[in-house]
């Protein structure tokens, strides 16, 4: 099946899809406000400019879109009919990047927590996930800037 959209518009669309302030990440930012943490967000000297980061406990949650970042078995990640070896590649290479600044950030002592846009729709699951990821060793830190 051919694009319904020219190029042009095509390209309009594609340009305004958004990297930061998505839904998705606006959710957790509004969650983990109301759990009382504060973070920063979007810092850009570390690798792969995490989306809240939580310099005190020394963690970062990165909120994925399960298409653009290739979430494995995870129906919004289905590769469109058309041009699949570009999108293929495209998709690949956001995943290896994301593992190796993954990598990166964990050798410079960061945890690091991936939420991905289907589990914001279990707002639950989400919320007691995230709670458990911040507040695990806290009280080990908390002690050992005592």
């Amino acid at each position: 099946m051919t694009d319904v959209f020219t190029r042009d518009v095509r390209s309009r669309i594609m340009a305004s899809v958004r990297s930061r302030d998505t839904a998705p990440e606006m959710l957790v930012r509004r969650m983990v406000h109301r759990l009382g943490f504060r973070f920063r967000l979007h810092r850009r000297d570390l690798p792969g400019t995490p989306d809240i980061v939580f310099p005190r406990l020394h963690k970062i949650i990165f909120v994925h879109g399960c298409f653009w970042h290739m979430h494995a078995r995870c129906t919004r990640a289905e590769l469109p009919a058309t041009n699949r070896s570009f999108w293929r590649t495209k998709i690949s290479r956001n995943a290896e990047r994301d593992r190796k600044d993954q990598r990166q950030l964990r050798k410079l002592g960061w945890q690091v927590l991936v939420v991905w846009q289907c589990d914001t729709k279990e707002i639950t699951l989400l919320e007691r996930q995230v709670r458990k990821f911040l507040l695990a060793n806290s009280a080990q830190s908390s002690a050992s800037e005592k």
